[in-house]
């Protein structure tokens, strides 16, 4: 009899253990949820003076549209009611390029800030005709749900480099923020052809080698039809895109900086773009793994990018690199004196 008390009484107590660590882990996960959805940030600038701050929640919810679905069948909670309010406003900054130059990494961390929601996929509505010719509701709508005092954020790097996209974005708003993230010249032309050789070698197909692409055989010297050079001449796109805005309008991103010291590069974005400062150190951790930084939400919530970024270069011919640095030596000045950022670039 004995034996069977002592046997119930422990797994009465097994169970009551069970029990309470379960609500312990539920605690922690509804904290975490709840740190990650819930806290309020007040917006100033010009989203409100320092007498009439806005508050609202800091991430306006990632499944918005089946939420707001569920709302209309009447099915929605308490919490979800709050999506009334959301709604898709068109960007006001985009991250207008360049190819290889950070474009998603500088998104990704800029969604940080609780004012900030970004489109999660790379529109192309600017540069792309058959796109553009939707009209504008169409590109409205691929935008995220939102706050009425957020930014909205788009990114498409193919908009830098094309020429119809400077007027079209004007067209649609002609006081918009717009920002470039750029890499050193050669170092991002390298990359450029990096990405684009990893495709063809993943459907099994041949590819000259960067230093043939680069340069012309027959000048042996730059080789400006090849677009990722053409692409890598920072200031000849930036001068068409100058007849439409005000060089005020533009920020610069060093893009070799966001990789190895992000924070201060963000703040100056932060500063651009009228925010307050939200984002800090906490939010941005080096992962040794990756080789590269993570971003921080809060102690639950973690996201690194995609494995596809910081692909290893191959090996280029130092007498090639040294011509490429020389040939966009007076570009980049050039850039320098128009941007009123000078880089440290070779």
């Amino acid at each position: 009899m004995l034996f069977k008390q002592q046997a119930w009484l422990r797994q009465k107590l097994l169970v009551l253990g069970s029990l309470a660590l379960g609500s312990l882990l539920y605690l922690v996960a509804r904290v975490g949820s709840l740190d990650r959805l819930q806290p309020i940030c007040p917006i100033e600038g010009r989203f409100g003076s320092a007498h009439s701050q806005v508050e609202f929640p800091i991430r306006a919810l990632q499944s918005k549209r089946g939420l707001l679905h569920e709302f209309r069948k009447g099915n929605a909670s308490r919490e979800q009611g709050r999506l009334h309010d959301l709604v898709q406003q068109l960007p006001k900054a985009i991250i207008i390029g360049v190819r290889k130059g950070g474009t998603r990494a500088l998104l990704e961390m800029l969604n940080l800030h609780p004012a900030v929601v970004k489109a999660s996929q790379e529109i192309h509505f600017f540069d792309n005709d058959e796109n553009y010719a939707k009209g504008m509701e169409w590109y409205r709508k691929k935008m995220p749900f939102s706050y009425p005092q957020q930014i909205t954020i788009e990114k498409s790097p193919a908009y830098f480099i094309t020429e119809e996209v400077p007027e079209r974005i004007y067209k649609m708003n002609s006081s918009i923020k717009l920002l470039v993230i750029v890499r050193e010249p050669t170092t991002r032309a390298i990359s450029d052809y990096t990405q684009v050789l990893e495709g063809k070698e993943r459907k099994n197909k041949t590819y000259y080698k960067f230093e043939k692409l680069a340069i012309d055989p027959n000048t042996c010297e730059v080789n400006t039809k090849y677009k990722a050079v053409r692409t890598s001449i920072y200031t000849k796109h930036l001068e068409r895109w100058l007849k439409y805005f005000p060089i005020e309008q533009f920020h610069v991103v060093d893009g070799d900086r966001l990789i190895t010291e992000p924070l201060p590069e963000l703040q100056l974005v932060e500063k651009f773009l009228n925010l307050p400062p939200r984002i800090s150190q906490y939010n941005l951790y080096f992962n040794a793994t990756r080789g590269f930084y993570c971003l921080r939400f809060n102690i639950i919530f973690n996201k690194c990018l995609a494995g596809s970024k910081g692909r290893i270069h191959p090996e280029v011919d130092p007498s090639v690199i040294t011509k490429l640095r020389k040939f966009f030596h007076p570009f980049n000045q050039k850039f320098y004196q128009i941007t009123g950022r000078t880089l440290n670039w070779p």
